[in-house]
Formats: structure tokens, sequence, C-alpha cells
């Protein structure tokens, strides 16, 4: 096959190709050679952390939609000095430019736990989740275009890494968070999150979740996920991540055809390992077969300007 250019840069920083787990979906000691080498994608990057060790929520997690999946989690994590002692080296070692997803309860948190994983000189870039909840207020840190600037500002000040947004798609205009993201000093955007969702289990007649609510992602929200990163491409400067029912290669089309710059894949790397494989594979064909030298050369392409 033709060789073309796959390479993008994300604020400053040079990714192979623009296909990378989303957070979460493909942690580091699930990576199976048997599968393929992760040195092939763009970039890899961590479940997110907190600063202090958490539980998480409580049985069940996780549940099937006819759409899509539903989880639950709620980010259990060992804290920041396990991560950075037990899986940042191997996370390193992989070859891609490595991402580190953190998030805080308090601002003092972000600030402290962005500094933490700075000083260890093995990070390209800092994802903010700002979906997860700000304890003072009681609502998530990217529900305010107010609180979204204040958590990115404290942050981009106190660190030297590109810092990377990682936004809620549950708020009036997306467009606006991204545009307070991007004056905060934001680096790049990742976007969307989940969707606030339920579902019932008719024989127990009770929530299907154990902590109620769940996260929706998959084929149910893309339609969304590209509106939104649409939106976004028409009103920053910065790179977008896109992500949101990323199953194959036509999805990872559409992101980037509407303005993402890379793409993350999520629910779909439980179903098949290989789906970013075949998404980098696929979008090399169509490069190809659309007679275009590099991705870059399609960013964009939906919004008609150029």
């Amino acid at each position: 096959m033709q060789q073309v250019d796959l390479s993008v840069e994300i604020a400053g920083v040079r990714f192979p190709n623009p296909v990378m787990p989303a957070s979460g979906a493909y942690e580091v000691d699930e990576i199976h050679d048997n599968f393929f080498s992760p040195s092939q994608l763009g970039a890899v990057i961590n479940k997110t952390i907190f600063l202090h060790p958490r539980p998480g929520n409580p049985p069940p997690r996780i549940w099937e939609t006819p759409c899509g999946m539903l989880n639950a989690i709620g980010i259990p994590c060992d804290g920041a000095d396990s991560f950075i002692k037990e899986k940042l080296p191997i996370l390193r070692k992989l070859g891609p430019p490595v991402v580190v997803s953190i998030a805080g309860e308090t601002m003092e948190e972000w600030i402290e736990l962005s500094e933490k994983i700075e000083e260890t000189g093995m990070v390209d870039l800092l994802e903010l989740n700002l979906s997860c909840p700000n304890l003072s207020e009681g609502i998530p840190w990217s529900t305010e275009e107010k609180t979204l600037e204040r958590v990115v500002s404290a942050v981009v000040s106190r660190v030297k890494l590109p810092v990377i947004a990682k936004l809620s798609p549950v708020v009036t205009d997306i467009a606006d968070m991204a545009r307070a993201a991007e004056r905060a000093g934001a680096a790049a955007l990742s976007m969307i999150n989940t969707y606030k969702g339920m579902a019932i289990d008719i024989r127990k007649k009770r929530p299907a979740l154990g902590n109620i609510t769940g996260g929706l992602s998959g084929p149910a929200i893309r339609p969304l996920a590209v509106w939104a990163v649409y939106s976004a491409y028409e009103v920053v400067k910065i790179p977008i991540i896109g992500m949101g029912g990323v199953e194959g290669p036509v999805a990872a089309l559409e992101f980037l055809l509407a303005g993402a710059s890379a793409v993350a894949v999520g629910m779909y790397n439980f179903i098949d390992p290989f789906t970013m494989k075949r998404t980098i594979e696929g979008i090399q064909e169509y490069l190809v077969s659309e007679g275009y030298d590099s991705v870059r050369q399609i960013i964009g392409l939906a919004h008609g300007k150029g």
C-alpha cells in the first residue's frame, strides 16, 4: 500500500498517527502483544488518577444497552504515588507519547497532583478530567465556564506540560466551554466525555447500576460527539482530540473531517481489542483512495473552508 503521513501534532507533541485509547479504556496492564504492539498507537494514556486512593462505586458498575454501554466505575485508583511508581514507567517504555489523565476534588489537589506528575519527567501531556465533582460546590468542574477556567488556569500557571482540557457534553453550549478552556490556557481539548444515563433491571425492579446512574458511551453518542467537535472547531484554534462511539475508521474519519486532530477509542476496545489497529489501517486506506498525502490535509474539511 502507498505510504501516507499519518502524523499529527497535539500541543507541540508529535503523534505518529491520530489514534489513541480513551482514558480508562485500555489499561496498561491489559495490553497484550498477541493483539498488537502498543508502539503502533498515536499516544497512550492512563485511567484517570486522583491524588489519593479511591475505592470507586459499588457494583454493578457496567450495564450494556441496545445503543452502547453505561459505566459507573467511579474512577477507583491507588493514588498518585502508586501510579507513578508502578504504572507510569510501563507507559513510558511503550514508545508513543504519554498522556496522563488526572482529576482533583479540590483546587489544591489539582495543583499538587499536576506538579507531582510533571516532576516525574516521564509525561508529554497532561489531561484534566473536568467531569469529576468539585467538593466545595457539589457540581462537576466542567459545568460552568468560570469554574472550568479557574481549574485550567491554575494548573497551566503551575506546570510547563501542555494541558488538555477534557470537556463534559452536559452543558448548555459546549462551544462556550471550549472557548473558556482556550482562554484559560489549555493547549488542546478532549471531547466529549460520557452522557449521564441509567437503566432498570426489570427482574430486580431496581436500577441496574449500583450507583443508579452511569456514563453512556458508544454509538448512541457519536452524532452528538461529532457535532460537539464540529462546533468547537469553529470557535477555537487549539487542537481537538475527538471521542464518543469511535468503532473503526469511518467514525474516526467523521471526527477528523469535523475538526479533530486525533481520535480516542473507548468502549469498542472492550468489544474488539483490534479496534485501534483497524482504525489506523482504515484511515491510511482512505487517504490513499482519496489521493491525500497526509492525514493533516483532511482535518476540518467538513467545514468547507479552504
